[in-house]
């Protein structure tokens, strides 16, 4: 046994050396002329910008264009014979689970942790300016999908920053894009699309059963949850599709609805808890980092939770059925809304209104598990429960992304090679102690906004032309809702 804790011990420094430091290097730089703690993320600016810019080039598509996703998603606008192979909430679905997942419960709690409360409102800003990069991105997804020879759809950052800045003449620096985006991707599929999800999950399902909270326990949970992921991803995205499309409404509703019975609870807080953070968002206490620090820590979980600019999610709204790009990544631009708007800032708002973030010793999902079992001590089970779900969930969909770019790679062939590594790497999360996995999770999946924003911006002349026609014909009446489905 402890030769076998010495050999885990050993590949755990050496995952955290050559891939977390490395990488770390690359996209972190040190404000030492701020504070000696703060590391800003290089790529959480570049989101922000990038999101900042698509916000206004496509004049607040993220606004105006709000009630017509809710149409699509309800397939008012769907129509016989358009190609894909799931729908328009099936895609939503598939996107949203593979975001709402640990980030929105852990997450959140490491933000206001480390930034204070004025966390929140950054993490709120940044998901609104997010809408409008998802918009973006998933257009493109579905512009530039293929039907492979295996008859499957196939689309995303690696498609369009080819196929599309070639169309520009840029066909050279579109290719090494397209490479570099579909490394990063397998990497956060290996890591915060899987292996941070296994981690958190076994450490909540752990503090429930304390007796499997040791490294047999680890192993036995990482294995059995890596079997029941493999069950589903075999099916592909058909029935990832399914499987997500009836697991996230559920958790999604158990989760707000018990975090609004709380704020209910405390409604006499509420306000000033929304004073605090607001406050805090501009002045908050040196010890949270100063405004930087609160701006830093909102952006980067927004970023990390919503996944917006990324490019991730255009791989599973390319496989939904339309013909019309736009009106996709319309339906896409609600993924950002509901996953850190609402689900995320129920988080945050439950953790300030019952003062968890002011208790000694507490961080990331113990944090937001004392914040709900402070109304419900029953509600450890509960969060127990969710957390495997959204672990579950999030991971079945990343496998599904880190697949499509690991064919663009390897090709056809190597699909089971993928599946096992992925399915190897559920079983190590379980294992691994969570700060090295989170640092890569984050720094992988956030590391493929940098191709992709570059590709997005440079096609976003193509975007503006096609969303202005269909805004077009949509206010003419050209194209009219058929009954809600």
């Amino acid at each position: 046994m402890e030769q076998n804790a010495g050999f885990l011990a050993s590949l755990e420094s050496l995952f955290q050396t050559v891939l977390v430091d490395w990488v770390s290097e690359v996209l972190f730089f040190d404000l030492a002329f701020w504070d000696d703690s703060i590391k800003l993320p290089i790529v959480v600016v570049w989101l922000m910008l990038g999101a900042t810019f698509f916000t206004l080039r496509f004049q607040f598509i993220n606004v105006r264009a709000f009630r017509h996703g809710i149409d699509c998603v309800r397939g008012r606008y769907t129509r016989p014979g358009e190609t894909g192979e799931i729908s328009h909430f099936q895609a939503l679905s598939a996107a949203l689970s593979a975001t709402v997942g640990l980030g929105n419960i852990a997450g959140v709690a490491v933000a206001v942790g480390v930034g204070g409360p004025g966390a929140i409102f950054w993490m709120v800003i940044a998901g609104i300016l997010g809408m409008t990069s998802k918009f973006a991105e998933c257009t493109l997804g579905q512009k530039y999908k293929t039907i492979r020879v295996d008859g499957h759809v196939s689309g995303g950052a690696m498609h369009y920053l080819r196929d599309g800045l070639a169309e520009l003449g840029y066909a050279r620096l579109g290719k090494v894009l397209s490479v570099v985006f579909a490394v990063m991707c397998i990497g956060g599929s290996f890591g915060g699309g899987n292996m941070f999800q296994s981690n958190q999950s076994f450490a909540q399902f752990a503090s429930l059963i304390p007796m499997l909270d040791n490294t047999g326990g680890a192993i036995l949970f990482g294995g059995v949850l890596a079997v029941v992921v493999g069950l589903v991803i075999v099916g592909g995205i058909r029935r990832i599709g399914e499987v997500a499309g009836y697991l996230v409404p559920i958790m999604c509703t158990i989760y707000v609805l018990t975090g609004a019975v709380i704020l209910l609870m405390h409604a006499g807080e509420l306000g000033a808890a929304l004073g605090t953070i607001v406050r805090e968002a501009f002045a908050p206490t040196a010890a949270a980092g100063g405004l930087i620090g609160a701006m830093i820590q909102g952006f980067r979980r927004a970023a990390f939770s919503n996944e917006a600019g990324t490019g991730s999610a255009a791989i599973a709204h390319a496989a939904a059925t339309t013909d019309e790009p736009i009106r996709e990544g319309i339906v896409a631009l609600l993924e950002p809304f509901i996953d850190t708007i609402v689900v995320c800032t129920m988080t945050g708002l439950v953790i300030v209104v019952t003062g968890a973030h002011l208790q000694e010793g507490l961080s990331g999902i113990t944090m937001t598990s004392w914040a709900f079992e402070s109304a419900f001590p029953w509600f450890k089970v509960v969060l127990g429960i969710t957390a495997v779900l959204f672990a579950f969930s999030t991971m079945i969909s990343w496998s599904y992304y880190g697949e499509q770019c690991w064919v663009q790679l390897f090709g056809l062939r190597s699909i089971p090679l993928y599946k096992a590594l992925f399915l190897a790497f559920a079983w190590l999360g379980a294992i691994f102690q969570a700060q090295p996995v989170l640092d890569f999770g984050d720094l992988m999946i956030l590391g493929m906004a940098v191709p992709n924003i570059i590709g997005v911006v440079m096609l976003s002349g193509k975007i503006r032309v096609a969303l202005d026609d269909y805004m077009g014909r949509l206010k003419s009446g050209e194209m009219r809702p058929v009954s809600a489905r």
